[in-house]
């Protein structure tokens, strides 16, 4: 019954409306949320890394958002978020959505897929250690707030990275200024 009901959904384009539409979306705690200007950069400058899971119904299911970034080996696509409305968990939508922001990543002939992910939400680690993402650093007081906290960056190598040169783990932890994306 749940499988039916994730191939019912659509993956497309998200759009202008909405930004009127997804903020049951986005009030899970571990959701990171971000201003207007914001989400209107990205579809601006990376409109086909931004999709949006819809019901048939037309309601917003999940929405992941992205970008491709670096030079030479370091260009890559990165996961700035994704997230599935609680309705609509364990139906197998942030792995579609995932797929097709690798997808647009290798076509574009990136190395790997990143994001940062806190340490301490095992349930999202969890989740990206199955779609094959490994931890290739972690990032000292990534996330600020009334307790700072460390982030992992995660990894998965693309077509490009034949040898998988992008995923081999760094040795010891680096500072938010040392990031150089």
């Amino acid at each position: 019954h749940f499988y039916k009901r994730a191939i019912m959904s659509t993956l497309r384009q998200f759009t202008c409306d909405d930004l009127f539409r997804f903020n049951g979306i986005n009030l899970d705690p571990l959701t990171e949320m971000y201003g207007l200007s914001f989400y209107l950069q990205y579809m601006a400058r990376w409109p086909e890394y931004f999709m949006v899971a819809e019901s048939p119904s037309g309601d917003l299911m999940g929405y992941i958002m992205g970008k491709s970034e670096g030079q030479n080996e370091n260009w890559h696509g990165h996961v700035t978020a994704v997230t599935v409305g609680p309705e609509h968990r364990r139906l197998g939508l942030a792995n579609q959505l995932m797929e097709g922001l690798e997808e647009i990543s290798d076509s574009k002939n990136c190395y790997f897929v990143d994001l940062f992910v806190r340490v301490s939400n095992k349930i999202a680690i969890s989740f990206y250690n199955k779609l094959g993402y490994t931890v290739y650093r972690t990032v000292l007081q990534y996330y600020s707030g009334e307790q700072d906290e460390d982030a992992y960056d995660m990894r998965k190598a693309l077509t490009m990275d034949v040898n998988k040169k992008s995923v081999v783990p760094l040795d010891s932890p680096v500072h938010m200024e040392e990031l150089d994306y």
